[in-house]
């Protein structure tokens, strides 16, 4: 049964039940009814929550039920603002028969353990059923080889918006695939129009898909990528390693491009007779705008901003926070990959085209510092530098921070905990800043009995 609201002022903090980064924002103490409804109708969805009101003689949208008071329910409703308003924006109980509510546009006497579900299942339709934004890979949508906070948005959508992006991979034009033995008709068509048309090109050399803005977000956010889905483009992706490049340079002087066919259907890649890999698709690079001092930022090195971190842990179903430097954020994705070695050490991945759908989400005021992740079954901290020694130290440190602040234990209890239940994995070496991230796995959290 929902706990019956009484007239004293709760003043806790109301989790957002769709990611594991606690809200800070509290009510107004002095928020009157009308400051209430107005938030409730106004356009920050986010703020739409309130834990406590002022009692009323009478429902406001309805008759009166003798002597009675009715309370604002603290619903938290994460839905588009179109469809919040009209019917479960406001919800006011009576004490004295806890069971009934009425809302804005009708009054119902029904139970409320039974309503609350009801309004919770519509709420969650709402969500999921609207319809991804669908951005292509053209001369027109991808910008090549930055992060920047002054470029221009291809996009603007609002927090809880999902759109669809299409994606380039790294292995060339048309033209040097067909070289290589990929059919012309293997190859999707807006690749090489992209490699004939776009001439503002670097400092890097990945040709990314955006910048999305997303309406609301601005320095001091957090930006919440959930990576809904990640689907494979084409039946085959590319390896390669070249002069200077990769970890051994010295070793491979010279340069080498494979192909490599991809069974989407068995979802493995017939690297060589006798060796299939299993094939688990992730973007090298998802990122926003760097701080605004870093200019146009390379897509080469993963930094505060996320960019090209090549973590093969950031899968579909994985939650990705990033800090939000610049206003809209502006996220780009791409450098698909279809499967990877910790550490990809020619400096290439399973190279492949893919096209992802994701769903950003604002958090206000968090203030995070460096991207961190969410797996259906771990918490993941990253640090990235030059230095391999320097880079982990950052994602242990990292990791410390998020058990003080997430777990609350003390600073010894995490950094004890990191060292027996934490693992540290390099996830690359070979983007001029190296990358450490740190994986706390969820099961070792167990619910306490009284």
């Amino acid at each position: 049964m929902f706990p019956a609201v009484t007239q004293e002022r709760v003043d806790t903090d109301v989790p957002n039940c769709s990611s594991r980064l606690s809200w800070r924002h509290r009510a107004r103490p002095s928020a009157t009814l009308h400051e209430i409804q107005a938030r409730s109708l106004g356009a920050n969805l986010n703020d739409s929550y309130v834990p406590w009101a002022q009692p009323r003689r009478k429902c406001p949208f309805g008759g009166a039920y003798g002597k009675s008071s009715w309370h604002l329910l603290p619903l938290r409703i994460t839905m588009q603002k179109s469809l919040l308003s009209p019917c479960v924006s406001n919800i006011w109980l009576r004490p004295e028969c806890r069971g009934f509510f009425c809302t804005r546009l009708f009054r119902m006497k029904l139970h409320l353990a039974a309503v609350l579900p009801f309004l919770m299942a519509v709420c969650a339709a709402a969500q999921t059923s609207s319809k991804p934004v669908f951005l292509p890979a053209s001369p027109h949508t991808v910008a090549w080889g930055y992060y920047w906070s002054q470029a221009r948005p291809v996009l603007t959508v609002h927090s809880g918006d999902v759109v669809t992006m299409q994606t380039l991979s790294t292995c060339g034009p048309s033209t040097r695939l067909e070289q290589e033995g990929v059919p012309a008709s293997a190859i999707p068509a807006y690749n090489q129009q992209i490699y004939d048309q776009v001439h503002d090109r670097g400092p890097g050399g990945h040709i990314l898909t955006g910048p999305v803005a997303i309406e609301g977000a601005e320095p001091g956010d957090v930006l919440e990528v959930d990576i809904l889905k990640v689907h494979l483009d084409t039946d085959f992706a590319c390896n390669g390693f070249g002069v200077g490049e990769g970890f051994l340079p010295n070793d491979f002087p010279y340069g080498r491009t494979k192909i490599i066919p991809l069974d989407r259907q068995h979802m493995v890649a017939d690297f060589a007779p006798g060796i299939r890999i299993p094939l688990h698709p992730f973007f090298g690079s998802m990122g926003d705008a760097p701080p605004p001092s870093a200019g146009r930022y390379s897509s080469v090195p993963p930094w505060m901003n996320a960019g090209n971190m090549d973590n093969k842990l950031l899968v579909a179903g994985t939650k990705l926070y990033i800090p939000v430097f610049a206003k809209g954020a502006l996220f780009e994705a791409g450098d698909g990959h279809a499967g990877q070695g910790n550490g990809e050490v020619d400096i290439t991945a399973m190279e492949t085209f893919l096209t992802g759908t994701f769903r950003f989400v604002v958090h206000k005021h968090e203030h995070l510092l460096w991207p961190e992740a969410e797996t259906p079954t771990s918490y993941i901290t990253m640090g990235f530098s030059p230095d391999l020694e320097t880079a982990t130290k950052m994602a242990v440190r990292n990791m410390i921070g998020f058990l003080v602040a997430q777990k609350h234990l003390t600073r010894d209890e995490a950094y004890m905990l990191t060292s027996v239940a934490v693992d540290v994995d390099i996830t690359q070496l070979v983007d001029h800043n190296v990358g450490v991230h740190a994986i706390l796995p969820k099961d070792i959290f167990v619910k306490q009995t009284k």
